[in-house]
């Protein structure tokens, strides 16, 4: 077994997001939001022509709808355009960027698990560490399933879950707390992963032992982001929790 870095040898419990951090699938998120919005912007053109600029997902994604629920997202970045959109208008939206990730999912090509990620789970539940994802999609069990990790986690709360229950979205720190509290370990001795700055803000507020962000851009340009809004420690590849000293 690979050895544990520091942070995560006194941790009883991690809870992971899934898309970005798990699986390579923010990806797809990005781009159903992107050809969402942008046929909306066509469609409905915003007052001011600075506001109809297409989708960046390099700068809206992570700004306005990553870690975000669907109509959380889809309202922000709508407003972020000077729309202020009506409940059904959101609803619209959110429904079509549903429709655009699901068919991308099942019929483009597989999304893998990011290896370290990988690495990392098995050493910790060969350590006793207990594991939870959590996402706000409804389509976490389905893409953990069909990236062949589902059998890593002990838990899993997903978009049906917090409809289910209730729970606010990121960066209210619901998410998470659910997800340890099926793992029936104190957030205080739980560690939480995430690459949004919505999930690092929610893991700060529910009171985590240890935030870990996960800044995969290249040069790492969120990683001081991610540090402002409450990451204790933040890596370009979880592998990196495997060798010591390769945090920052």
């Amino acid at each position: 077994m690979r050895d544990i870095a520091g942070p995560l040898r006194t941790v009883g419990a991690v809870v992971l997001d899934t898309d970005g951090v798990i699986t390579d699938s923010a990806r797809l998120h990005a781009q159903a939001w992107k050809a969402t919005f942008d046929a909306f912007l066509r469609e409905q053109p915003p007052p001011s022509p600075k506001d109809r600029r297409p989708f960046d997902t390099e700068v809206d994604y992570p700004a306005y709808v990553d870690g975000k629920s669907r109509r959380d997202g889809a309202a922000a970045f709508l407003a972020s355009r000077g729309v202020h959109a009506d409940a059904g208008t959101v609803e619209a939206v959110a429904v079509a960027k549903d429709r655009l990730y699901t068919e991308r999912l099942r019929h483009g090509p597989a999304v893998p698990a990011y290896p370290g990620t990988v690495d990392l789970l098995r050493a910790l539940l060969g350590g006793g560490v207990l594991l939870a994802a959590v996402s706000a999609s409804l389509h976490a069990r389905e893409l953990l399933a069909r990236t062949q990790v589902m059998s890593l986690f002990d838990a899993v709360v997903d978009g049906v879950d917090s409809a289910r229950l209730g729970l606010a979205g990121k960066p209210a720190p619901d998410l998470f707390l659910e997800g340890a509290r099926r793992l029936g370990v104190a957030p205080a001795r739980t560690a939480i992963v995430e690459d949004a700055v919505a999930g690092v803000e929610a893991g700060r507020r529910g009171g985590f032992g240890l935030v870990v962000g996960v800044d995969r851009t290249p040069g790492r340009t969120r990683t001081a982001e991610l540090l402002r809004h409450g990451a204790d420690l933040v890596v370009a590849d979880l592998g990196e929790l495997l060798v010591k000293g390769a945090v920052s």
